[in-house]
């Protein structure tokens, strides 16, 4: 029986390692916990990275100003306290003392500095990270532990982005003396576990990091290993040689393997995940409203929810998930109409037996299954859709921001913030990289407007009308918020899933 996780916990939670190859005999070394995750980020900086499987791991290496555990309430980091100034436009942080990089050189104000410096700088412009933080105009250093935070405008979201992904303090003298490509693959950072090992497409191993602020984790060694197949983790988790599959591994059919054998558990949350099928809007069919909505209407998503996906995902109206600010409970998706859709077709001049393509991660066998039902619906309303699946970071390094899509493309989506500026930023707004085709000024302006407001009921009745506009434009086919499911050897303790899977495993112990 699958045990659902729907209200978060206030436990941290924890995670496993990195692995380098298959191993003959389980990995039951005591303290050590092996976990499999299906990608390999391809650097460890956090400044290059969006990626929820960077986050479950680097979670463990790196420490934020502040932190959200799995209650989701924001705590102090590495900062102790802040303070909002000039009417949102300054906050100062009073930094924790005594504490120490991996390598041993000191955490302070200069740090923080560095950090923030380098992700607005030219370093930061190469990666996707810059945008989120556009807020920051400068860090002040006013004492070695106190910084303040000088804004363009106040950002209602910032300390919760402070939590994460680029906002993450790394070591200034470590950068500067190694270098931003060695650093990629031999991260530092002044969290609970410090890298031992890292093989490429392999696996990262981690060590227990004994001077932690916060205290020594209960682990003495993560292992995570990059296993791409569904089936070949699931295998790795009954052999006992993994101890941990993390999200989106585990295909729905594969539940009911790991729930036979009573060594395992499947272990289920709610989550911010969203998925989509977003268009080309500046060629070829889908370049016309008319066709994506066509598209939109000759779907039955509840369908594939209910027979594909086990019920493990609930229907989306917008490119968001109930947790999100900005979601609008009031709002419908399009409904399952193929004559409608069929007339709209008709009506944009679509002639029967038309070829459009759907691009696809090759590895996300769950995705796979539903991308063919919904190739077999688009059959019923007279479109031939073909599936091209490419290796993951391929199709989201190279072929989406290049804009080298076919008419439809999938985007899965964490939206770890639990705010709709997130998620809609980087996929609506001019110029961003998830966003190679559109751009709206009417549709720039309401996105820009938002992230100034500090009025919570002001801000999302706007996140509600950009979710309403989208819609109406009809940017991407919203298909579904899918649950998080893990799973989990029975000796893994203490063991909370989080909704955002940005996994801190400092609680867990292993029988």
């Amino acid at each position: 029986m699958i045990r659902t996780r729907r209200g978060i916990h206030a436990a941290f939670l924890a995670l496993g390692l990195a692995g380098t190859a298959l191993l003959a005999a389980p990995a039951w070394a005591a303290g050590t916990l092996t976990i499999s995750s299906p990608q390999d980020p391809g650097s460890w900086d956090p400044i290059d990275t969006f990626l929820v499987n960077w986050a479950s791991v680097a979670t463990n290496i790196y420490d934020g100003l502040t932190y959200r555990g799995a209650d989701l309430k924001l705590v102090p980091g590495l900062a102790t306290a802040w303070e909002e100034l000039d009417d949102g436009k300054r906050i100062r942080f009073t930094l924790r003392e005594g504490v120490k990089f991996h390598d041993g050189e000191p955490f302070n104000a200069e740090a923080v500095k560095f950090t923030f410096d380098r992700l607005l700088g030219e370093e930061g412009k190469k990666g996707p990270q810059r945008s989120n933080y556009a807020a920051i105009d400068k860090v002040e250093i006013i004492d070695a532990k106190t910084v303040d935070f000088h804004l363009k405008a106040p950002d209602p979201v910032l300390l919760t982005k402070l939590a994460g992904y680029g906002a993450m303090i790394v070591p200034p003298k470590y950068i500067q003396e190694k270098g931003d490509d060695y650093f990629n693959a031999h991260p530092v950072g002044t969290g609970p576990f410090k890298v031992v090992s890292y093989e490429p497409k392999i696996g990262i191993k981690l060590e227990a990091f004994a001077d932690h602020w916060g205290g020594a984790p209960k682990l003495s060694n993560l292992e995570y290993r990059f296993i791409a197949e569904p089936a070949t983790a699931v295998a790795e988790l009954q052999a006992g040689r993994v101890d941990l599959v993390i999200p989106p591994t585990i295909p729905v059919g594969m539940i009911p393997t790991i729930q036979a054998d009573p060594k395992l558990e499947v272990v289920s949350t709610a989550g911010p995940t969203v998925y989509a099928l977003r268009f080309n809007t500046k060629s070829g069919p889908t370049a016309d409203e008319r066709v994506r909505k066509a598209l939109i209407l000759g779907v039955d998503r509840d369908a594939i929810i209910q027979t594909i996906l086990g019920g493990q995902a609930a229907p989306i109206a917008s490119f968001q998930g109930a947790l999100s600010f900005g979601n609008d409970p009031a709002m419908k998706p399009l409904p399952y109409d193929p004559e409608k859709a069929k007339a709209l077709l008709k009506e944009a001049g679509i002639a029967t037996g038309t070829t459009l393509q759907i691009d696809v991660r090759g590895n996300d066998s769950t995705f796979n299954e539903v991308s063919q039902a919904i190739a077999s619906y688009l059959q019923v309303i007279g479109l031939n859709a073909t599936i091209k699946p490419y290796e993951t970071n391929v199709l989201l390094n190279d072929i989406i921001p290049a804009g080298k899509t076919g008419a439809m493309f999938e985007q899965a989506w964490g939206g770890w913030t639990l705010d709709y500026d997130n998620t809609a930023y980087s996929m609506y707004h001019s110029g961003e990289k998830w966003n190679p085709y559109d751009s709206d000024p009417k549709l720039d302006a309401l996105l820009e407007s938002q992230r100034s407001i500090t009025d919570r009921a002001k801000r999302e009745e706007i996140l509600q009308s950009i979710a309403h506009y989208t819609a109406d434009r009809a940017l991407e086919i919203p298909l579904y918020n899918y649950n998080a499911i893990f799973g989990v050897s029975k000796r893994v303790k203490n063991f909370t899933p989080v909704p955002d899977s940005r996994l801190r495993l400092t609680d867990v112990t292993v029988e």
